[in-house]
């Protein structure tokens, strides 16, 4: 996409309210850009207020782009905390990781491959775990050891998010929260203006879709279609209890990490599975299911303490069929860029940032070159 030459500030509207779309909106507007962020409910009030929001690249699978684009997002990160204070909701305290019993052989693999790359990783003993990362039961680590990433971290999206909201109106943005579930309007074989759930028009040059799991639903109208694994996501919230936690911990059976109040939040890919969605669109939560998650939690923390529960979130966790991101522009529809990633927290401050430079400059970045919604064609 290039800037037409009818306009030297391009008009774009932002759809979502989450990280990406909000980070994205900030650095439109920072770079000139006139825009409005439009969002069915309010801000982060989908997935980005249920996400662990783990900041990794942990793992050897994902290919060497994604992989180099979660260390930006990492950097990026570490760049926005000597800017922001927000040292409350923004850590840098490490991630733990042990495996299930059986899979020694593929978690040494995947150390093998963070050293290969040089990602930071120390494999440790179950007696080294304590005095790397305190809080953590030694007993509950396996006799073959854990791995520890000492440069990986977590981030609180609320705050972020806005933090970020700050940033856009400060820069002459405008947030249009509450307005229903927005279409994009498509004249010629261009996006030309966005609707709102109640009727009203906004003319723009171009269209950000962020609207998390919505994505390829929305882009299917136009005969785009991008392979969906779109789960759910259920993430549970403790009272605060002054725990010795810093680091992120990911288990076979929780994963969890502390809060800026001294509370934890954790999740699981067992327990969401045990999650039920109706066919109005709404979920079910058994009893059961958090009170397992918070015993798995405390099973792991040293000295087992209670774990009290004060409030839970539910709903879809947005996966790109092929596991990596989907950013850019469609090629069927000019002006109409894409947001759908599974690691919102991790690329949220550099996928806004790449996004917005290739909107106001047009021209295409190749860091995104892996990415774009097309290679599904």
């Amino acid at each position: 996409m290039r800037p037409s030459p009818a306009f030297s500030r391009p008009r774009v509207a932002v759809l979502g309210g989450g990280v990406i779309g909000v980070s994205t909106a900030a650095q439109l507007a920072r770079r000139g850009a006139d825009v409005v962020l439009v969002t069915e409910g309010e801000l982060a009030d989908g997935a980005s207020g249920r996400s662990l929001s783990w900041l990794n690249s942990f793992g050897g699978k994902r290919s060497e782009a994604y992989h180099r684009l979660r260390l930006l997002g990492m950097d990026r990160y570490r760049t926005f905390a000597t800017r922001v204070p927000s040292s409350d909701y923004l850590k840098f305290d490490g991630g733990l990781t042990w495996a299930a019993p059986g899979a020694a052989e593929s978690h040494r693999a995947a150390f093998a491959h963070m050293r290969h790359n040089g990602y930071d990783a120390e494999w440790l003993t179950r007696d080294e775990v304590a005095r790397w990362t305190p809080g953590v039961d030694p007993d509950a680590i396996p006799d073959k050891g854990a791995i520890f990433n000492p440069g990986e971290g977590w981030v609180d999206l609320v705050p972020l998010v806005r933090q970020l909201a700050d940033d856009l109106t400060a820069a002459g943005g405008r947030i249009l929260t509450g307005a229903g579930p927005a279409s994009v309007v498509i004249e010629g074989d261009r996006a030309a203006a966005v609707r709102t759930g109640a009727g009203e028009r906004i003319d723009v040059d171009t269209v950000v879709l962020a609207t998390g799991a919505d994505v390829p639903g929305t882009v299917r109208q136009y005969g785009v279609e991008i392979p969906d694994a779109t789960s759910k996501a259920l993430l549970v919230r403790t009272k605060p209890l002054g725990t010795a936690l810093r680091a992120t911990l990911n288990t076979p059976r929780v994963a969890l990490r502390p809060t800026p109040d001294g509370a934890l939040v954790m999740d699981s890919d067992a327990t969401a599975r045990e999650v039920v969605a109706h066919a109005d669109g709404s979920y079910e939560v058994k009893d059961a299911t958090v009170e397992k998650l918070l015993r798995e939690a405390s099973a792991v923390l040293a000295g087992h303490p209670p774990l009290e529960l004060d409030s839970f979130g539910v709903g879809r966790k947005p996966i790109p069929g092929d596991g990596e991101p989907v950013l850019g522009e469609l090629d069927e529809v000019a002006g109409l860029f894409v947001a759908f990633t599974h690691s919102g927290a991790t690329l949220a401050l550099i996928a806004g940032e790449l996004l917005a430079e290739e909107i106001t400059t047009g021209e295409r970045s190749p860091l995104l070159a892996a990415f774009r919604p097309g290679r599904f064609r």
